[in-house]
């Protein structure tokens, strides 16, 4: 098999059908191609429809997002927030924006999300020395629901309003409620490499009507009411577009087949490749939780085998197949070498021994075929 006769297999391409053009032409043929308009309108209903949510504001990125829901939350400059190490780096970045600091929580080895009992350990430390974090941003890793009952539980015991990063986990959910529901502020991304896409873009929901109001206000570069262009408050470039709004529109009516789709990848790849000593699945789900799988996981046990992910990621590129590591620790990161960490040996374990494989719900069974006999050629 060599690698120019075969098309390049991505980690998790877009995935787009007929649908989102609908919504296109319109647009353009009406002259809607502004930050406002029938698009955006209708894709925040049809969010706040899937989730339940209350109220939903598109935005440019789940970055933005993040960003504008921990500046609801009130936080500022001197101040400190919860959040997971094991994540990307926009997850934490937003931290920084405000002039606050960011407190790494270790991983559990289940869900590979926050662990509770390090948050636990964490909150107490902090009490101890009368401080109090503005707000923890709870992640659920790689569509994975957290371990929601026993980390609500321990947030509500310390009085810490939680920003919730679904930006992975669009249409996964928790005793049947969808994820990014649970916190004071949920925040998805609509990144071209996420479940759904609009290209690039991202959403805060929130069942608060004058939160919503107030983040409409701010990504919109909080213009006051008046004729003339006022502001008394900072304001950000913030708003997603009518256009893109209308990608989402039509990809919001293929989600749970998406949501379908990845879930049965996962299987097929557990399936067929569950012989191999040393490679397992992961992570796994909680009770009452369900995952989107937006990306298959693997992790090598290094004591039952001799390849290590980085050998097969090579390997895989060979066959022009992209795969990728698992999320380097942020705590790991040079940006945050200075940041206080509670744990960190499960989130370092996990990344050392991980990879992510292709999962774009496009892929067809001879796509995953492929992947399953260049992986089981390295052993």
């Amino acid at each position: 098999m060599r690698s120019q006769d075969y098309d390049r297999l991505f980690l998790s391409p877009p995935h787009l059908g007929r649908h989102e053009l609908n919504y296109l032409h319109k647009a353009i043929e009406d002259n809607w191609v502004a930050p406002a308009g029938p698009n955006l309108d209708g894709f925040e209903r049809d969010i706040c429809e899937f989730t339940g949510a209350q109220h939903c504001v598109a935005l440019t990125s789940g970055t933005a997002a993040i960003h504008l829901g921990l500046r609801l939350l009130g936080v500022g400059t001197g101040d400190e927030v919860l959040c997971p190490s094991f994540t990307f780096v926009a997850t934490a970045n937003p931290i920084l924006y405000l002039g606050a600091t960011p407190v790494f929580i270790d991983s559990e080895a289940e869900t590979w999300n926050i662990c509770p009992q390090r948050l636990r350990e964490a909150l107490e430390a902090l009490r101890r020395q009368n401080r109090r974090p503005k707000a923890l941003i709870l992640v659920h890793l790689y569509g994975m629901p957290a371990q929601l009952r026993e980390v609500l539980a321990v947030a509500a015991e310390f009085e810490v309003p939680v920003l919730e990063d679904a930006a992975e986990a669009l249409g996964s959910r928790y005793d049947g409620q969808p994820l990014g529901t649970f916190g004071e502020v949920g925040v998805f991304s609509f990144n071209g490499n996420k479940i759904l896409t609009t290209s690039g873009g991202g959403a805060l929901v929130t069942n608060n009507p004058e939160w919503a109001q107030k983040i409409r206000f701010w990504a919109t570069q909080a213009k006051d009411t008046a004729p003339h262009y006022q502001h008394s408050e900072l304001g950000y470039n913030y708003r997603l577009s009518n256009l893109l709004a209308g990608i989402g529109r039509g990809q919001m009516e293929l989600l749970e087949d998406r949501v379908k789709k990845r879930r049965e990848i996962f299987a097929w790849y557990q399936k067929h490749l569950v012989d191999i000593p040393g490679l397992s699945f992961g992570p796994t789900e909680p009770a009452g939780g369900r995952s989107n799988r937006w990306l298959t996981t693997l992790l090598l046990a290094p004591e039952e085998t001799s390849v290590t992910p980085e050998q097969l990621r090579l390997h895989l590129e060979t066959h022009n197949i992209e795969s990728r590591p698992l999320w380097k620790p942020l705590h790991r990161q040079p940006l945050f070498n200075a940041t206080p960490t509670y744990g960190g040996e499960v989130c370092e374990k996990l990344f050392n021994r991980g990879l992510c494989l292709p999962s774009g719900s496009a892929m067809t069974d001879a796509d995953l075929r492929r992947v399953a006999e260049v992986i089981k050629a390295v052993f």
